[in-house]
């Protein structure tokens, strides 16, 4: 098996050495299947790279420091093809998308080592032993996994595949052979809650320390699902139920391992009216990026960062756009700040999702087709404020492929991108460096 070398970067450890358009074969006589296996062979100092040019096979030796990239560039991140999902999850947000999307929005990946590379979670459902003890002998770590139920029979139905009942003996594995975890629970009423979380908790609790965090999230639900499994929504009092049990649970892992390593998304508080807890419980915000302690970290920079900001004259004039659900906790931090800055004047609207439907209350799938529709004609000062959670990896465009020049020549106003940062808050709104 052999890689095609795209390109080399300009001074870099093979700068010169190899060239574009060369194969890579191995790296020190190992065998080179994808970014992993790169990643691993070519950390140390010395190397002896086998590559084939013109059909003539080459060793290259090169000399570098530890961990320093070769400079090597391939036709595809993953020096592979992305893995496909094969489950049909009951619960997939995909499966809820309406037609006429991009269709880079429609595929499904459930590929390990985006897991380890960039964040993914995978489902571990299409791993062969064989992909198991790479991770293992490779010490690929953390795994970010989607477990939903650890009970065999409630995941196979959830997934709609046979091949989900084996995800705890696999972590299992993980477990014993030093590999750290990371697990997502997607909850969906009278499936895999009750006895059935219970007993999810339990079996994931007991793989600590090698699992650093698990994320409850409730089930999402767009307005498309004709034909789709029947779901439902949790009432407030089921969310209320499902926090006391999982707080429980953390408090008594903080006491056995001295971390609470399980925690509720964000958006389960605000749906029941509860009170989020402080910074301190989520740890090191390990599942931030799942909403999970988004708010206490904001809350927590925010106000680090609102004591360094002296009170001033000038005249400032904005609006800002939210999402439903945390629309009240927004308003609040833009209410501390108008008691230091007298002189600004802010409105911030809460953009309620025709796109997706009134189920779907989350900042981060807010499409700029509805602030369009909820802002068109208003008067909305120097700057609209867009948080940077709403717009797609290229920080251009949202969910519904409006761009972001199109939104400021329909509203006639600049917008100004607000990263999910305490600081970065207040210098937004502000128009000031923190």
């Amino acid at each position: 098996m052999s890689v095609l070398i795209k390109s080399v970067r300009e001074y870099s450890p093979c700068f010169k050495v190899i060239n574009s358009g060369d194969m890579l074969v191995s790296i020190d006589g190992h065998e080179i299947k994808d970014v992993l296996d790169y990643m691993y062979y070519s950390a140390k100092k010395k190397l002896n790279l086998t590559v084939i040019r013109d059909g003539v096979t080459h060793t290259v030796k090169i000399k570098k420091e530890e961990y320093e990239d070769l400079g090597l560039e391939f036709e595809t991140y993953l020096m592979d093809n992305e893995m496909h999902c094969k489950n049909k999850c009951i619960f997939c947000f995909i499966d809820q998308l309406p037609s006429g999307m991009r269709k880079a929005l429609y595929f499904k990946d459930d590929d390990a080592r985006l897991s380890f590379l960039v964040g993914n979670y995978a489902t571990l459902t299409n791993m062969s032993d064989e992909d198991v003890e790479r991770i293992i002998r490779l010490k690929i770590s953390p795994i970010n996994i989607s477990v939903h139920a650890t009970d065999p029979k409630v995941r196979v139905e959830m997934m709609k595949n046979p091949a989900a009942a084996k995800c705890y003996d696999i972590m299992k594995r993980f477990y014993d052979n030093g590999i750290e975890m990371k697990a997502q629970i997607v909850l969906c009423p009278e499936i895999n809650d009750g006895k059935v979380l219970e007993r999810t908790l339990d079996d994931l609790l007991a793989l600590c320390p090698m699992l650093t965090s698990v994320s409850v999230v409730p089930v999402g639900l767009t307005k498309y699902r004709e034909k789709l499994y029947p779901l439902r929504m949790f009432t407030p009092e089921e969310l209320g139920n499902v926090i006391d049990y999982v707080e429980m649970r953390a408090q008594r892992n903080f006491e056995e391992h001295g971390y609470y390593c399980v925690y509720c998304a964000d958006e389960m508080y605000l749906k029941c009216g509860r009170e989020l807890p402080l910074a301190e419980y989520y740890d090191d915000f390990q599942q931030i990026e799942n909403g999970v302690g988004m708010i206490a970290s904001m809350k927590e920079e925010f106000d680090a960062a609102l004591i360094f900001v002296d009170e001033s004259d000038k005249i400032r004039k904005v609006s800002a756009v939210t999402g439903c659900g945390v629309y009240p906790f927004i308003s609040k931090l833009v209410d501390e700040l108008k008691k230091k800055w007298h002189n600004l004047e802010c409105d911030v609207y809460p953009i309620k999702n025709d796109f997706f439907g009134d189920n779907i209350d989350v900042t981060g799938l807010v499409t700029g087709g509805d602030i369009i529709k909820n802002l068109k004609g208003k008067n909305l000062g120097e700057e609209l404020i867009i948080p940077a959670q709403m717009l797609r990896y290229d920080r251009e465009r949202f969910l519904d492929d409006v761009l972001l020049t199109e939104l400021e020549k329909e509203l006639d106003c600049k917008v100004r991108i607000c990263e999910n940062d305490g600081a970065a808050f207040i210098s937004a709104f502000l128009g000031i460096e923190v």
